[in-house]
């Protein structure tokens, strides 16, 4: 039991004078606990334990009072109302609580979707940006030369190479070799020129 103080309109206001508190008994309880509690009871009702044992209980509630009915023994005679009254009161407690645990196990279930979409809408996020960066992969690799193309340009370079060359060999009037030749020459006989007599001659 707990003691709360009363949730007057003049309790919480500041410009009232202060009112006494008034006492108010209410029961407190741990609603996690409890739904825990309620959860283990409903599973262990739904076991072929649980049927058994009731079975077994009835079965001999039955026939203890069968058999002592001339007796003080005999606590419950036909027909069986405390027997009856027993099950009724299992029966309205059971009912209420399997219907927490039930509630409890949907409002898990539904978190554990929600988060389950929160999930897949981030996996489905980086799904696609993984998709973009491969599009933009390909895109840049498909800009790049290919080895077939740079074979190409290399060989349509040998050509024009080749071209060049022919076309500097075939030109009379403008032979490297020869003007390479005579610029070689040429400073070699102005250097021995001063020492030579004027003649030429030996």
């Amino acid at each position: 039991m707990r003691v709360r103080p009363g949730r007057g309109r003049g309790a919480w206001s500041l410009g009232a004078p202060r009112q006494p508190a008034r006492l108010q008994l209410q029961p407190h309880y741990d609603p996690e606990a409890f739904g825990r509690f309620s959860e283990g009871i409903a599973r262990f009702l739904g076991t072929a334990r649980f049927l058994v044992f009731q079975t077994a209980v009835v079965v001999l509630w039955i026939a203890w009072n069968v058999l002592f009915r001339d007796r003080e023994a005999g606590f419950d005679p036909y027909p069986f109302i405390l027997l009856t009254l027993a099950l009724s009161l299992q029966a309205s407690y059971a009912a209420p609580l399997i219907l927490l645990a039930q509630n409890r196990q949907a409002e898990r279930d539904r978190q554990e979707g929600e988060r389950d979409r929160r999930a897949s809408g981030r996996t489905q996020a980086d799904t696609e940006y993984l998709a973009r960066e491969l599009a933009a992969i390909r895109l840049a690799l498909g800009e790049m030369p290919t080895r077939d193309y740079l074979d190409e340009e290399l060989e349509r370079l040998r050509q024009e190479l080749a071209r060049l060359r022919a076309r500097v060999a075939s030109d009379p009037g403008g032979d490297v070799r020869h003007r390479a030749a005579a610029d070689r020459d040429g400073p070699a006989q102005q250097v021995a020129g001063p020492d030579q007599p004027a003649g030429g001659g030996a």
